[in-house]
């Protein structure tokens, strides 16, 4: 049995080298005081990867980046680092026609919020492009994408702390909409809003607890 992996992320799951090129990186060998994280082995990612004998078939993570359309300084992330737009462009090279992929790890949501994206308000159906500039709607165009994609892989939807509710609340809801597991966390260790090597720990405990119910 396969049991391949992928994840949409940003600066949370990135580390440099072990995401697409071109798509930004946080984390790298060259330490961020901060964090103290200068390894792969010490990202959640990994860690889970490793723990849960998956194998990581594609970490498609960017630094920095939404899920939806509208990123710091309203710019426009449509065509470049917003989580729908990467999701697409997998879609239209037919990755998931070449790669089965049986786990899928989402954990955004962080950036549409820190940056004050408009958060307009939850649709189901019926998704105009112009809606997708707002958080909400994104989100669930986003999950419901993925579920139409991979109808028989284990999705995971993870919840940021410090987040905005209505993000949380809207992730939640869509995650009982589309049948897809949400992964809330009470706390993860942070500096600079990032996570440290204990917040890395943090994240990995409360991901596999979550998979070994």
């Amino acid at each position: 049995m396969s049991n391949n992996v992928i994840i949409f992320g940003d600066s949370y799951s990135t580390f440099e080298n072990f995401i697409p090129n071109g798509y930004a990186a946080y984390y790298s060998e060259n330490e961020r005081p901060e964090t103290g994280v200068t390894k792969v082995e010490q990202t959640w990612w990994y860690q889970v990867v490793e723990e849960a004998g998956f194998k990581l078939a594609l970490n498609n993570s960017w630094s920095g980046s939404p899920i939806g359309y509208t990123g710091y300084n309203n710019t426009d992330c449509s065509k470049s680092s917003s989580f729908i737009y990467r999701l697409k462009q997998l879609i239209e090279s037919g990755f998931f026609e070449k790669n089965q992929i049986d786990t899928v790890f989402v954990f955004g949501g962080t950036n549409d919020s820190f940056s004050n994206a408009p958060l307009g308000e939850i649709k189901y159906s019926e998704w105009q492009e112009a809606d997708l500039y707002f958080v909400l709607p994104a989100v669930c165009y986003f999950l419901n994408i993925i579920k139409q994609t991979l109808p028989q892989a284990s999705i995971y939807c993870m919840i940021n702390t410090e987040i905005k509710t209505e993000i949380a609340c809207c992730m939640k809801d869509a995650c009982a909409k589309y049948n897809i597991v949400p992964i809330t966390f009470n706390s993860i260790d942070k500096k600079c809003g990032h996570p440290t090597i204990q917040g890395m720990k943090d994240i990995k405990e409360s991901v596999l607890s979550v998979l070994n119910k």
